[in-house]
């Protein structure tokens, strides 16, 4: 019964995903800047940077005073990044991650403040970069990909849709660095890794898709994250197990309670990684809602398809970021908490924008995450989306 159920829920994700390809490719108009950050939301923080409100003003000055900030930032360019697991060998692996979010960084403080030493910061990295790197390698390099091509994307687009600055050669070169080197590896996935990992190159994927006005990589991203986030996410009404990572070999209910980190208690709002350790689930929050925030830009709402999901799991792990005793049937009875510098992206689409009380969710970023910081792929969303229209 298992069985039949899992084969009949898999031919339905792909075949549901095939037809949105088709769909999203013929539908998707590509509205600039437009990969996370959209030029009304930065002009907002800019009006309240002015005024020297909360959080705005604290958020700010936590950029400003962190090192991505500094232009004396010199990138480190490589030829072959090479990263093995938990990035061990590490050869480029932090200075990759690190300069995407410097660029970033510096693209998001030149659009603030219209200081173009920030501007020609920015494009220094990336043109470092676009100018040397040629490949990821070992068995971290999806991952990597995902991580900088998601930062690398952002910077990018802010820069190129909002600066006069960057010679169209550079453009070129960076956009064809993107397209060879990260958007094929992005866009094949990670099925059989741990959730996290194809949320994030879905992230990524769909960044680099909207830079490059790529409407099939843009349908593509989509059709992935329709089809994982019902995946990482568990809700009641998915039947006694969780949905199989489309395209795994993860298909029978032996495997799949394994790939759960061996929980065999399903309830609302638990995900894959939960019993792995809440980092890592953060991880794959925060990349989920990338996704649906930079698609919302471009008139897409898969915020809505993921309501139920998304909520159910902010106010799930929340109450247990907040203190409360894991009880013996949730990860034998002990969690490891650390969601870091996440969901206030979540937070202010599914609270400000749709009135969805999530008490939890909001006393935790009150209380632990205000304002959040940059961290591998993300940076400053307090600053960008806290109390954000």
């Amino acid at each position: 019964m298992h069985r039949r159920w899992i084969l009949a829920l898999t031919t339905t994700i792909a075949l549901s995903a095939s037809a949105l390809v088709g769909t999203a490719t013929a539908e998707v108009t590509f509205t600039h800047p437009g990969v996370l950050v959209s030029r009304p939301q930065l002009d907002l923080v800019r009006t309240k940077l002015a005024q020297g409100a909360e959080p705005w003003k604290s958020a700010y000055e936590q950029l400003t005073a962190s090192t991505y900030a500094s232009l004396d930032w010199q990138p480190k360019p490589r030829e072959i990044v090479e990263c093995g697991s938990s990035s061990n060998p590490n050869f480029g692996c932090t200075d990759e991650r690190n300069d995407a979010l410097a660029a970033y960084t510096h693209a998001l403080n030149w659009y603030l403040t219209k200081d173009r030493r920030y501007a020609d910061k920015a494009i220094a990295i990336m043109d470092a970069w676009s100018g040397t790197i040629k490949d990821h390698t070992n068995s971290n390099a999806p991952l990597q990909t995902g991580w900088s091509g998601a930062s690398w994307s952002r910077a990018a687009e802010l820069i190129k849709h909002t600066y006069d600055g960057w010679a169209p050669e550079g453009q070129d070169r960076f956009a064809t660095m993107l397209r060879t080197v990260y958007l094929p590896v992005v866009l094949e996935g990670a099925p059989d890794k741990n959730g996290n990992w194809e949320l994030i190159m879905t992230d990524a994927a769909i960044g680099i898709a909207v830079f490059l006005d790529d409407h099939e990589a843009f349908a593509a991203a989509v059709a992935r994250w329709r089809a994982r986030v019902p995946a990482y996410i568990y809700l009641e009404e998915d039947g006694p197990l969780p949905y199989p990572p489309p395209r795994g070999t993860k298909n029978t209910p032996e495997l799949l309670i394994k790939y759960w980190q061996n929980q065999t208690t399903f309830v609302d709002g638990l995900a894959q990684e939960t019993c792995r350790d809440f980092g890592h689930t953060g991880w794959g929050f925060e990349a989920a809602v990338h996704v649906a925030e930079t698609a919302r830009l471009q008139g897409w709402d898969l915020y809505a398809e993921a309501e139920e999901r998304i909520t159910k799991a902010l106010e799930f792990h929340a109450k247990y970021e907040l203190g409360v005793p894991a009880p013996q049937w949730l990860c034998g009875g002990t969690v490891k908490p650390g969601l870091g510098p996440t969901l206030e992206i979540a937070y202010n689409h599914y609270h400000n924008r749709k009135h969805r009380p999530l008490p939890k969710t909001g006393r935790l970023l009150e209380k632990k995450l205000r304002p959040t910081g940059a961290n591998y792929f993300l940076a400053w969303e307090t600053l960008t989306h806290a109390n954000n229209p």
